[in-house]
């Protein structure tokens, strides 16, 4: 169980590159982040996150590819094969902590 945890390697240019997004994914950011954000904005805002965001805080778990940013205050969930968005989620101090230690 330890190795589903274990760090892959991560190609972030690739993420860049092929990050995508469905029509119901929109909605769910803005519920999520409680926000009315357009889909351009959306876009812009995920790829600065995923830019500026350090490869050390891009964690591979099973198929999914987990992007925290506490100076963002976002956790980014993307499919690992598609690079598909899959959800965004706002950060709570347990997740701080836990990513602290």
């Amino acid at each position: 169980m330890a190795d589903r945890h274990k760090k892959m390697n991560i190609n972030k240019a690739k993420i860049l590159s092929g990050i995508c997004y469905t029509e119901l994914v929109y909605e769910r950011i803005n519920k999520k982040l409680n926000s009315k954000f357009s889909k351009s904005e959306i876009e812009t805002m995920l790829f600065d996150i995923l830019k500026e965001t350090q490869e050390m805080f891009f964690q591979r778990i099973g198929k999914n590819i987990y992007v925290t940013s506490r100076e963002r205050n976002i956790k980014i969930t993307i499919n690992s094969n598609t690079y598909r968005i899959i959800t965004v989620d706002k950060l709570n101090k347990i997740d701080i902590k836990c990513t602290n230690s």
